[in-house]
């Protein structure tokens, strides 16, 4: 494609890397990522593939702007307390980039309307807070065959993987999906919420950045990503670690007898 000379001037930086330059950055102009949740994850994922140029962001979120929020869901401010947040965020993103187009859809996603959601996208980045919706958005990805970079964060702790269970690795084995590594979600009421533990809002910038980070390398197929692996990190130690995760053959999902063939396991949700 050829740039205009702002375009030139804005991704300049990238367009510096060999590994990005003009071929890549218009990649990325032309990429379609579906982020679920404007929250604390989804806030600096937002806000970087928006500065990034990814060309098309779409944005789930049925939440209103509260002033709790504005500790960490970093691309929220004051005069935006009430409004929705995927309205809140579409203003701010096209402030730092008139080159994207913002989709907001205003809606929580459900078994009933998760495909129609990520169908038109090309990466799926989920910074969802609850494990229902987590699991969701793996399944009807893996069905859809999109990649899904996904990341959770409590307290002083986050953790963020790639999922494409649909496609194999250099070694010719199937990644695994989130539910080889997280088998089914935890009892209502066993893994407290961040509104009722707490959570540090710069680790979510910090694991949001890796997020979004992820989600760019696989739009221009560089480095290597995070499919069969899973990042843990803790705040207060200031360590990563990284840990490889193979497929299970037992998932339910993706492995070789499958119980879980469409959504409705989440028709209640």
């Amino acid at each position: 494609m050829d740039f205009t000379e702002s375009q030139v001037q804005r991704y300049a930086r990238h367009i510096l890397l060999k590994e990005v330059g003009g071929e890549g950055q218009a990649k990325l102009l032309d990429a379609r990522v579906l982020v679920i949740g404007a929250g604390g994850l989804g806030s600096p994922v937002l806000l970087y593939l928006a500065a990034a140029g990814i060309g098309t962001l779409g944005v789930v979120d049925d939440d209103d702007v509260d002033l709790t929020n504005l500790q960490r869901q970093i691309v929220h401010a004051t005069d935006t307390v009430g409004m929705p947040k995927v309205e809140s965020a579409r203003r701010t993103l096209a402030g730092i980039n008139p080159d994207i187009k913002v989709v907001p859809h205003r809606t929580r996603i459900t078994a009933a309307n998760a495909l129609d959601l990520i169908r038109d996208y090309d990466v799926i980045a989920d910074g969802s807070d609850n494990f229902p919706t987590r699991f969701l958005v793996n399944d009807a990805s893996y069905f859809a065959k999109k990649t899904l970079v996904s990341a959770a964060i409590l307290r002083f702790d986050g953790q963020i993987a790639t999922f494409k269970a649909f496609a194999r690795g250099p070694d010719g084995e199937r990644y695994p999906c989130y539910r080889c590594i997280f088998r089914e979600a935890p009892p209502a009421g066993q893994i407290p919420s961040c509104s009722e533990a707490g959570v540090l809002g710069a680790l979510c910038g910090m694991v949001g950045s890796l997020q979004a980070t992820e989600v760019i390398k696989e739009i221009l197929g560089i480095g290597q990503g995070l499919a069969g692996a899973l990042i843990v990190c803790d705040g207060l130690d200031a360590t990563f670690r990284k840990i490889r995760v193979r497929r299970d053959p037992g998932c339910p999902l993706c492995g070789d007898r499958p119980s879980i063939n469409d959504l409705s396991i989440h028709a209640a949700s």
